[in-house]
């Protein structure tokens, strides 16, 4: 009976003991949430400042039927934003959310504490500084599981941001916002942007508007998955270009497979040629790119200059002090000269940039395939300084399309939602992507960054397409350039092409003519498929060398039944 009595008392001494200890834990743990700072939730910013065409664009004006003014089309072409302008969330909620997203993470054993909420248009952006010794690698792999705990469709985590110790934790907004692109190019950031190679891609997370200069880029590889917004992106680009630039600065060559994207354009004055949709003409076009690029650095060798934008000064000066520079690579035509007529050179003008559309550049590489992926390499190696550049699409970003060649020369990139981590990778070295939102939610590469930031990209109507399009049309013609498509292949631009040309010229010019006459002459027998067979070649180059050596009389023409005589002496053994 005492030793029951006994344990009866411990029992009670040790419960109300526990019950004190808890006492004071909660007592602890209220003191430092009074004292806990919340986190700093930021304003929404306000839209940014209009620039003065915007305004001018507000003006109604009198009459309806007035013919086109201006070098540029007016921007009430575009329709008008809305103006309710709210956040995601309210302060309230995003409070609550900064607690619940601190506790699914200690659930999850990772100790972090929210200090900074910058809610965004379509996103809200929570800051968190995790405790000493947690990895950031442990945070990411946790985004799908606190995608499920908070209950919304994804969470993208950013590990690194720029001038900051914290991590970025993105959650979508329960009710998105559309970007207007109007609203985009109405920004002074658009419109006091000097290039006229600047394009509008749309608002970054805290609303504000994204330009970027293609002329800085200076190429531009985009992907995405079907409904990912890849094509309404490839359009405001070129309805950008249309907004900044004549088609005496800005000339530009599209591919278009699906002939649906791009063949709204056609009949613009910018065009050299009409949209292509021929993949065998989209090989020529890449071609006379080549060939372009090579007769711009010939003359601005010539002119002493080193890029676009100085030859065009040197050019301009030039005609403005009334003396003009003669083309210094023409060549007079040999026909005129036989008939004694007299032929001035041309002058030189300022040379517009060219930029090249391709709308899915993955059915250009099952077609046509390696010869393009090396006419894109070297266009991309080189082209910089003559002024054109390149715009890849496609919404296949594998390893076979978007080839490691082609990667290492094509530095910006844009991506938009992806299935998986792997093509994530495959465009952007590293992943994300995947956990995009679509409709347009994009990460964009930057040059000389290994950062993406990411942008919801502005939306273009098929209607503000036509109009602007047809308000082109109305301002002139184009001025296609003749044979463009038909010569392109006349031009040896690769190095294959090159190599067959030179040997095509000079059959002896062949590393192998002298084996192969050696071997001739010492065996006394000659057939293209023993030359085949003794240097491993193919028959073509076999065939050539035979040729040579008919041509050089060391072998006798091919008889009635196809053999060939050796005429050469053979040779002197030692």
């Amino acid at each position: 009976f005492i030793s029951t009595h006994r344990d009866r008392y411990r029992d009670k001494r040790a419960k109300e003991k526990a019950r004190e200890e808890r006492k004071a834990v909660i007592t602890e743990h209220v003191a430092k949430e009074k004292k806990r700072k919340p986190p700093k939730i930021k304003p929404l910013k306000k839209k940014a400042e209009t620039s003065v065409r915007a305004e001018q664009a507000r003006q109604q004006p009198l009459f309806k039927d007035v013919p086109v003014t201006g070098e540029l089309p007016s921007l009430s072409l575009l329709d008008e934003p809305s103006h309710d302008r709210s956040a995601g969330y309210s302060e309230e909620a995003l409070e609550q959310l900064s607690r619940l997203l601190e506790l699914k993470l200690a659930d999850f054993g990772i100790k972090a504490e929210v200090v900074a909420v910058y809610p965004g248009p379509v996103i809200t952006r929570f800051e968190i500084q995790p405790a000493a010794g947690v990895k950031v690698s442990r945070i990411s792999n946790l985004a799908k599981d606190l995608a499920r705990s908070l209950a919304v469709i994804s969470v993208r985590i950013v590990e690194v941001i720029p001038g900051k110790s914290v991590v970025g934790v993105e959650i979508p907004n329960e009710h998105r916002e559309i970007v207007n692109f109007r609203e985009v190019l109405s920004s002074k950031t658009f419109d006091s942007a000097k290039s006229p190679l600047t394009i509008a891609l749309g608002h970054d997370i805290s609303g504000q508007p994204v330009v970027a200069d293609i002329a800085k880029m200076p190429h531009l590889l985009v992907a995405g998955t079907t409904g990912s917004g890849k094509s309404v992106g490839v359009n405001a680009m070129l309805i950008s270009l249309l907004y900044k630039s004549g088609p005496d600065k800005v000339r530009l060559l599209l591919v278009d497979p699906k002939m649906l994207e791009l063949s709204v354009y056609d009949g613009i004055p910018h065009l050299l040629t009409p949209v292509i949709t021929d993949m065998n003409d989209a090989a020529n076009g890449l071609r006379w790119c080549v060939a372009e690029m090579e007769r711009r650095y010939k003359l601005m060798s010539v002119v002493g200059v080193r890029n676009l934008a100085g030859y065009n000064r040197k050019v301009g000066e030039a005609i403005k002090n009334g003396n003009p520079i003669p083309d210094p690579i023409w060549k007079p035509d040999p026909m005129a000269l036989e008939a004694e007529e007299d032929q001035v050179a041309p002058e030189l003008e300022p040379l517009p940039s060219i930029v090249v559309v391709v709308d899915e550049f993955a059915d250009m590489m099952m077609i046509v395939g390696k010869k393009v992926e090396e006419l894109i390499a070297r266009i991309a190696q080189k082209a910089r300084a003559a002024g054109i550049h390149l715009i890849l699409a496609t919404q296949r970003p594998s390893v076979d399309v978007i080839t490691g060649l082609i990667k290492a020369n094509v530095p910006t990139r844009i991506a938009f939602q992806v299935s998986s981590k792997i093509d994530s990778r495959t465009i952007l070295d590293q992943g994300g992507a995947e956990q995009l939102l679509g409709h347009g939610d994009m990460l964009y590469l930057p040059p000389g960054s290994g950062v993406p930031n990411r942008v919801h990209g502005a939306f273009v109507s098929d209607d503000e397409v036509h109009r602007v399009v047809h308000d082109w049309r109305q301002r002139g013609e184009p001025n296609f350039i003749e044979g463009l498509l038909d010569e392109g292949s006349s031009t040896p631009v690769t190095s294959s092409e090159i190599q067959a040309a030179n040997s095509d010229d000079n059959p002896e010019a062949d590393a192998l003519y002298d084996e192969a006459v050696y071997h001739v002459c010492r065996t006394r027998k000659v057939s293209i498929s023993s030359v085949q067979r003794q240097f491993r070649i193919g028959y073509n180059r076999a065939a050539r060398l035979v040729e040579a050596m008919e041509a050089s009389g060391v072998v006798s023409e091919a008889g009635h039944n196809g053999q060939r005589e050796v005429l050469a002496p053979p040779p002197i053994e030692d």
